[in-house]
C-alpha cells in the first residue's frame, strides 16, 4: 500500500487523532484526581467541576499520611504483594514444570486445571475451606486461595515445553536430576515469563480488596485497598484512617481526600509497572510457539 496517496495521509492523521482522543480520555480522570487532591477548601467549594485549583495546598495528604492506619495498611499490602507473588511464581512454576514431565495422573491433572479454568466453586464454598483451615483473620487468606491462577499454569507449561529436549537430556547425560535441570537450566531461560507472570501477580495482590474485606475482621491488618474502599466507598474517611494526634484541626474536604487516598494507594503499582512492562510481550509470546 502507498504511503503517500491523498488516502492514506488521510487515514494516518485520523487514526493519530483516534489515539490521541482515546490517550486523553484514559488520562483525563487522573489528571482530575490529582487537581482535586491538592486543592484548597475554598477552591472546592466555589467550583462544581475543578480542573486547576487556585491554591495548591497538602491538607489531605498531610491527614492521610498522619494517620499510622494508612501506612500500617501499605505495609501490609506491600507483604502481601511480596510474599503472595512469590508463592505464585513458585507454585506456578514448579506445577507447570511437573506437567511437562512424564508423571502418573498428568492428564487427569490437567484436565483438573482446566475445569477450575471454566467452572468456579463460587464464593461460599471457597469462604467455608478458609474458614475450616483456619485462614480467616490470617493474611494467609489472601495468599493461598489464589496460589496458582490455571491461566497462567497453562501458559507456563507451555513455556516450558517450547524449551528444546536437546538441553534436558544434555543436563541427564552429565548427572544431572531433576530438580538440577529445573533450578539451573528452566528457571534462568524463564526469566522473562517469571517476570511477566510476576506483575500479573503482583498488581492482583495490590488491587485485591474483597477477599481482605471478607476474610479480615481486623482493622489492623487490613490491606491499603480495603483502607480506600472505607474512604471511598463507604465515605467514612475518619473511621478509616483512625483517630490520631497528628490529624488537622481543620478537616479537609471529604472528597480531596478520597483523591489524595486514590493517588497514595496506585503510586507504587505504577512506579513499578513499567520497568517490567517490556518483558510483557516476549514473557507471554514466549509460550505460545513450540520449538
Amino acid at each position: 500500500m502507498d504511503r503517500n496517496t491523498l488516502s492514506s495521509k488521510i487515514f494516518d492523521k485520523m487514526n493519530a487523532l483516534l489515539l490521541v482522543l482515546i490517550a486523553l480520555t484514559m488520562v483525563f480522570p487522573f489528571f482530575y484526581v490529582f487537581s482535586v487532591s491538592f486543592s484548597s477548601v475554598s477552591d472546592f467549594l466555589e467550583n462544581d467541576f475543578l480542573l486547576w485549583p487556585k491554591e495548591w495546598v497538602t491538607d489531605a495528604y498531610e491527614y492521610i499520611l498522619s494517620s499510622d492506619r494508612f501506612l500500617h495498611s501499605l505495609l501490609v499490602t506491600i507483604y502481601i504483594t511480596v510474599v503472595g507473588t512469590a508463592v505464585n511464581l513458585i507454585f506456578t512454576a514448579t506445577m507447570g514444570y511437573a506437567l511437562t514431565r512424564s508423571v502418573i495422573g498428568q492428564r487427569a491433572i490437567l484436565m483438573m486445571v482446566i475445569f477450575t479454568l471454566l467452572f468456579s466453586a463460587g464464593m461460599i464454598p471457597t469462604y467455608m475451606i478458609v474458614k475450616a483451615t483456619g485462614l480467616i483473620n490470617s493474611l494467609w487468606a489472601l495468599i493461598i486461595p489464589v496460589a496458582i491462577s490455571p491461566f497462567n499454569l497453562i501458559i507456563m507449561r507451555q513455556f516450558f515445553l517450547s524449551i528444546p529436549d536437546e538441553l534436558k537430556e544434555a543436563a541427564i547425560i552429565d548427572g544431572a536430576n531433576e530438580i538440577q535441570i529445573f533450578s539451573k537450566i528452566i528457571l534462568p531461560l524463564s526469566k522473562p515469563s517469571l517476570a511477566a507472570f510476576g506483575l500479573f501477580y503482583a498488581v492482583g495482590h495490590w488491587n485485591s480488596y474483597f477477599t481482605g474485606v471478607l476474610y479480615l475482621s481486623d482493622p489492623a491488618k487490613w490491606p491499603i485497598q480495603v483502607i480506600l474502599r472505607q474512604i471511598v466507598i463507604v465515605n467514612e474517611p475518619n473511621a478509616a484512617l483512625g483517630a490520631n494526634e497528628m490529624m488537622l484541626e481543620t478537616l479537609p474536604p471529604p472528597v480531596t481526600i478520597q483523591m489524595a487516598a486514590i493517588l497514595l494507594a496506585t503510586l507504587p503499582i505504577l512506579v513499578v509497572y513499567p520497568f517490567l512492562q517490556k518483558h510483557f510481550a516476549k514473557g507471554v509470546m514466549l509460550g505460545s510457539v513450540k520449538g
